[in-house]
């Protein structure tokens, strides 16, 4: 039996992984619940799972349930109860679902109380990667992927080492406006943006998906979890999204890991590693696919990604100030205050006006986060007005 700790249980990645758990009751027990502030959702998944502890980031949301409540969960509120849910001693085992840079004092909280990680907040890593897995070494714990592509390339690297891989592929499924023109994405809207061909996700990470921003976060994340150089990793578009990722080998052999386009698969296997559970997801029919295409990614018409290439290259707090920057603009943009195509604009002028830290500190990472939303709104503001 697992006890898991649930990181952001509201949203997307924490409603599948209690749909998991709720399946395998006989494996897996929620020890704790948090959530920013979706106190309805949270108070039916307190009332189904009945866990320990249970966390709404926003006070006045948890002071409205705690006046409301009268189970046996104890509910506590702010920065101070998702630290709490992240290393309650109930709890083994940490799914970190939290979104953005969020999801990064809570993580460090959990590896520091021994817990071992189920990673879908891969900000964590690309804010501060070499801090956060040499935390994780230091304390014996084990950061398992459940980012669909991560949770690939964990999956093809079984039976095998790391000093045989020759490169990662990353796939990318392009989003909804793969193959446009700059042009044609001038006037996108935010419903446009949302209509992911594939995935169903959080609105941040969908937007992230449509600038390939995302794809780009996940570069710098996998340099961090399998410990290779950036020239090893490889970004290839896939837009049926059947072949998660693959990794190529020094003898030219290629192993790829498929299956339908379903979190709750990565979700299953990082919490139940190293076993495999029995499922009902949906299965691969291969009679019914008609092809399974590949193309190069366009990072012309969107820079994102090769924006974060650049930081990750860089290294230091470049990648922090990277998805500092993105946050901001995708807010920025959901909020209708600038196009889709300015996203990059502000991420590219707040890493050029960004003074490098080359081994930063948590404290430095820290700053520059602030400083860099700092610029961003700047940025922001001044498309606003154009």
């Amino acid at each position: 039996m697992k006890h898991v700790s649930i990181l952001g249980s509201t949203g997307s990645i924490g409603t599948q992984a209690l749909d998991v758990i709720a399946a395998n009751s006989d494996k897996y027990k929620v020890a704790a619940l948090a959530a920013y502030q979706n106190e309805k959702l949270l108070a039916e998944q307190i009332d189904y799972f009945k866990p320990p502890i249970a966390v709404l980031v926003d006070k006045q949301a948890a002071d409205r349930m705690v006046r409301s409540y009268k189970g046996q969960t104890k509910i506590v509120a702010g920065e101070e109860g998702l630290l709490e849910a992240a290393t309650c001693n109930q709890a083994d085992t940490v799914l970190t679902s939290l979104v953005g840079f969020a999801g990064l004092n809570p993580t460090i909280a959990a590896i520091k109380a021994k817990k071992n990680i189920a990673l879908a907040n891969k900000e964590t890593l690309v804010a501060a990667g070499q801090l956060v897995m040499s935390l994780a070494k230091e304390n014996n714990v084990n950061i398992y992927p459940v980012d669909s592509e991560h949770c690939a390339i964990f999956q093809c690297l079984q039976g095998d080492e790391s000093k045989h891989i020759k490169r990662i592929i990353l796939t990318a499924s392009g989003g909804p406006f793969r193959g446009r023109t700059a042009v044609e994405l001038e006037n996108v809207t935010i419903e446009d943006c949302l209509r992911h061909p594939n995935w169903s996700m959080g609105r941040k990470i969908t937007i992230d998906s449509a600038t390939l921003a995302n794809k780009g976060l996940e570069v710098i994340e996998a340099k961090w979890l399998f410990g290779v150089d950036y020239n090893m990793i490889d970004v290839c578009v896939h837009p049926q999204s059947i072949i998660h990722s693959m990794v190529e080998f020094i003898d030219s052999s290629v192993i790829a890991q498929m299956g339908m386009p379903d979190m709750r698969l990565p979700i299953q296997y990082a919490l139940s590693y190293p076993e495999r559970v029995a499922s009902n997801f949906p299965r691969l029919d291969f009679t019914t696919l008609s092809a399974l295409t590949f193309e190069n990614p366009d990072t012309d018409n969107f820079p994102a990604l090769k924006l974060a290439y650049m930081a990750g290259e860089t290294g230091g707090t470049l990648p922090c100030v990277f998805n500092a920057a993105n946050e901001i603009a995708v807010y920025a943009f959901l909020n209708s205050e600038i196009a889709f195509l300015d996203i990059a604009k502000v991420i590219r002028y707040t890493m050029e006006n960004h003074v490098l830290i080359a081994n930063p500190d948590l404290e430095q990472i820290h700053a520059a986060d602030k400083s860099a939303r700092q610029y961003a709104l700047l940025v922001v503001k001044d498309l606003t007005k154009m």
